[in-house]
């Protein structure tokens, strides 16, 4: 039953995400052609994050589709990482596009024109009908997937930049303030920046088999050492494959040379404490008994 409701879920995501994709390839269209027209940076600018939305969430679809594939003797992890790595490539580009539009919008106040602002504001709110429908289809999913997340980061940033610039073709309209839409592009870049930075830096984390933040190693070996039969842990790598699954692996150097099924007995305990006080799933244990290896918590293989 576990597999079958993985499965809807796959498929439900992997539809939102086409629905998503179809509806950005529209946008970045209508705002391309209108941005040339209208002389709108701030609207090309929102066009090129819409393409970059485009992008991101083909890579997301990829991504969930990937995941899916079963482990082989090639790839005996499967492609769990898959959804990660999208995250990754997603919050990058994010914060490529920010500082791309940054650098145009510091030109365009060097040498500020004339923008017909009635395209603007109608392609905007083109803009925020749009990504706001995306929104919603993705936050649900967004909550517990990282790969999700980043393409719905992509998104909620798009519909907001659609209503400053919404509010720029206003100002620009009515009262001619022709500098608010370099102005804007700015404020949307540096938002890119500060929302694509904190993903990009927890994906990183987990690609680099960081040991997750909230877990702490000498808390565990402090757990796990009270133990009867464990004389010292050692040797520990604490890693994220991804977001559902956190390993843990050790040397345990024993009191006594127990037999094999008292190891059993003592690996069920120490994956029952590591699962219930720290969330880890996976646990690796390398037996000894009077080795004279280094005894430190963290060796440098």
């Amino acid at each position: 039953m576990a597999h079958s409701h993985t499965h809807h879920t796959h498929d439900f995501k992997g539809r939102n995400l086409l629905i998503s994709i179809f509806l950005n390839i529209a946008i970045t269209i209508a705002q391309v052609i209108g941005g040339v027209i209208s002389g709108s940076l701030a609207l090309l600018s929102d066009a090129l994050h819409n393409f970059s939305d485009v992008l991101s969430l083909i890579i997301s679809f990829v991504a969930t589709r990937i995941t899916k594939k079963q482990a082989s003797a090639k790839r005996t992890f499967g492609y769990k990482r898959a959804e990660i790595m999208a995250a990754f490539v997603n919050s990058a580009t994010l914060i490529i596009v920010a500082v791309i539009l940054i650098k145009e919008a510091v030109e365009r106040f060097i040498q500020p024109e004339i923008i017909d602002s009635v395209i603007v504001i109608w392609l905007s709110a083109l803009g925020i009908l749009a990504n706001g429908f995306s929104v919603l289809l993705l936050k649900k999913d967004a909550d517990h997937n990282m790969n999700m997340k980043s393409a719905y980061l992509h998104l909620l940033t798009d519909m907001l930049a659609s209503v400053a610039v919404l509010v720029g073709g206003l100002l620009m309209k009515f009262y001619e303030l022709y500098w608010i839409d370099p102005l804007l592009t700015i404020i949307i870049g540096l938002y890119l920046i500060y929302m694509g930075y904190d993903l990009l830096k927890a994906s990183t984390k987990v690609l680099m088999l960081f040991t997750p933040e909230a877990i702490k190693v000498d808390e565990i070996v402090s757990v796990l050492s009270t133990i009867p039969t464990i004389n010292n842990i050692h040797h520990v790598h604490i890693w994220q494959l991804n977001e559902q699954e956190i390993h843990l692996e050790a040397h345990v150097d024993f009191t006594k040379n127990i037999s094999l099924q008292e190891f059993e007995n003592v690996l069920e305990e120490i994956e029952e404490m590591a699962h219930h006080h720290f969330g880890i799933n996976h646990v690796n244990i390398q037996p000894e008994y009077g080795k004279c290896e280094s005894q430190q918590i963290i060796v440098q293989d």
